[in-house]
């Protein structure tokens, strides 16, 4: 039997329980006063327009339901299509477009666009729950990548002067910890401050950095880590005994197979979401013991305190 056919993937009342079992482990938690477990549940009532999985604080004497203070929150899409479209992102390694959910779950493309997004959203990580990379005896392999379509592929009337060619696509700086997590970047350009900061914010003291031979690495005096060790791609030299980049060169092709085979065009203005899909699916690989369900559970813990409405749009600077 699929696992689309458990009930929370196919009911509405069992999607809210589910969901209030990840998000409330000890009991319901009111979001107006913030008290714990003197909430009550008021019956469903869809003919008179009482939503399921509703709740009225003792304390506050205010409603609410699980979904309040989520990216979830005032959602047109039922909650357990909701459910489904988290799974289906999570357990497909390359991504899924809007246009293939909204055939699926039979729902307009704008809310399944939309729906993505707040799923993108929780992927994100928490600036709370920030912690450093590396660290003494630890490696970590740093590279740039670039997003976006050729020009010479373009229309002629669509084609940016020459000139601008090399800033037509959008810069992305990640960094890989062998073994580890990836954290991927979106910056105004690749050059030796972007990248300097990066590193200083990102990298814990005694880190070991490998890279290949671009010029900006080489200017780079990174105060607290090693010194940079690198490959020369130009010469043909891609391992040197433990130096290489190959680990975040296999993070940039599910990357790039994902972008172009699956999405076709992401928006500058989006790309920092594209990219925290594809770093929170590769930090909850298979090879580090995540399977499909417990990938999605994690990502829907993600959800709690962060919201998204349709006109919301990041802007270009780096993630924090």
């Amino acid at each position: 039997m699929s696992i689309l056919n458990r009930p929370y993937f196919r009911d509405e009342e069992a999607a809210h329980a589910f969901l209030e079992s990840i998000l409330w482990p000890s009991g319901t938690v009111c979001p107006h006063c913030g008290v714990i477990g003197t909430a009550y549940k008021i019956a469903a009532n869809p003919e008179k327009r009482v939503r399921y999985g509703l709740y009225k604080c003792k304390d506050c004497r205010k409603q609410f339901t699980v979904k309040v203070g989520t990216v979830f929150e005032h959602a047109r899409v039922p909650l357990y299509k909701a459910l489904q479209a988290a799974y289906l992102l999570c357990s497909s390694k390359k991504g899924i477009s809007a246009h293939q959910i909204s055939r699926s779950l039979e729902i307009s493309i704008k809310a399944a666009w939309f729906l993505m997004h707040r799923v993108r959203e929780a992927m994100a990580p928490h600036p709370q729950l920030f912690e450093m990379m590396g660290g003494r005896r630890k490696t970590v392999e740093v590279d740039e990548t670039y997003v976006g379509g050729r020009e010479t592929n373009k229309h002629k009337w669509k084609r940016a002067p020459k000139w601008q060619w090399a800033d037509a696509k959008e810069a992305v700086i990640s960094l890989v910890e062998r073994g580890g997590k990836v954290r991927s970047y979106q910056v105004p350009s690749v050059n030796a401050r972007n990248i300097s900061k990066v590193l200083r914010e990102q990298l814990k003291e005694g880190t070991t950095i490998y890279s290949d031979q671009l010029k900006s690495y080489k200017t780079i005096r990174p105060i607290r880590h090693r010194p940079t060790a690198s490959v020369n791609h130009s010469i043909g030299e891609y391992v040197r005994g433990d130096v290489h980049t190959n680990t975040i060169e296999g993070y940039f092709s599910i990357l790039k197979r994902g972008i172009n085979g699956v999405y076709h065009h992401v928006s500058p203005k989006h790309l920092k979401r594209y990219l925290a899909e594809f770093d929170f699916r590769y930090n909850e690989r298979a090879a580090l013991e995540v399977d499909d369900f417990t990938r999605t559970m994690r990502a829907l813990l993600g959800i709690k305190g962060k919201r998204l409405t349709y006109k919301q749009g990041p802007g270009l600077e780096a993630q924090a």
